[in-house]
């Protein structure tokens, strides 16, 4: 059955970052939004690839681990056509998996950062550089 109600937001961020781990994605991040209003769902994860290759493996892993899982099917996904961006919607999970340069330019974490944001294993932070306006 495909129910969001029946799937627990936790469990469902806990095997979503096991399928990034198992295809070492990088730099992951889980940023908790469910106290805040009108956010478009209770938990962002956000992580990259080294390759357009890297980011379709990290992004099939988690579809296939989550259906073998929780017998739950993605709800929406977008980016498959190029591979810089992909987004995999679970209703209260959404899931970015960009390439790094893609990853460097949108900056999610920092539109995103009044959530509680919790960074994911060992790996460096990615460096981004401010632009100077002016």
């Amino acid at each position: 059955m495909n129910n969001c109600t029946e799937i627990k937001t936790e469990e469902l961020d806990h095997i979503i970052i096991e399928g990034i781990l198992e295809k070492k994605g990088k730099d992951i991040i889980s940023i908790d939004l469910s106290g805040l209003d009108n956010s478009v769902c209770d938990i962002f994860i956000i992580s990259h690839g080294d390759s357009g290759t890297q980011v379709k493996a990290i992004a099939d892993n988690i579809q296939e681990k989550v259906q073998k899982m929780l017998n739950f099917k993605v709800l929406h996904k977008e980016g498959y056509e190029n591979l810089q961006w992909v987004l995999l919607d679970y209703s209260s999970v959404v899931v970015h998996v960009f390439d790094q340069d893609t990853r460097k330019y949108y900056q999610l974490e920092e539109l995103w950062a009044d959530g509680k944001l919790e960074r994911i294993g060992e790996a460096e932070p990615i460096e981004y550089k401010k632009e100077k306006h002016g």
